[in-house]
């Protein structure tokens, strides 16, 4: 938790805590990166008029939140903003956080380690 607050998270919840889930009042928009059973959830939350954008597609729910605007997030290959970013990551503006460094032969646990998720990518090392 506190790594999402160095990153500037005004507040942090527990996806996996079913209590905190329960307590977590009606939110403006999900910027959804998990799906499934945790997108569903998060849609439940949304308020009416706010929108749950996610890059796998809208959940199965979906249909059960007509006032919700689901939105799809598409990448769109771009160069020059590629550069720009890397330049933040060099100037020290833009941090990634890294959770682990993986070997590429142990791809399989890195894998199942981004799938588990958590604060910070997995890095395969070639």
């Amino acid at each position: 938790m506190k790594q999402a607050t160095e990153l500037g998270a005004d507040e942090v919840l527990a996806l996996d805590d079913p209590a905190a889930m329960q307590k977590l009042g009606f939110i403006d928009a999900v910027a959804d990166t998990i799906g499934h059973e945790t997108g569903a959830n998060l849609l439940t939350k949304v308020k009416p008029g706010g929108v749950f954008a996610s890059v796998l597609g809208p959940p199965d729910n979906a249909k059960l939140h007509p006032t919700v605007r689901i939105a799809p997030v598409m990448v769109v290959p771009d160069a020059s903003m590629l550069r720009t970013l890397a330049e933040d990551v060099v100037a020290g503006r833009f941090k990634i956080p890294i959770d682990r460094m993986v070997p590429l032969a142990d791809a399989a646990e890195a894998q199942a380690a981004a799938e588990k998720g958590g604060i910070g990518k997995v890095l395969l090392l070639a």
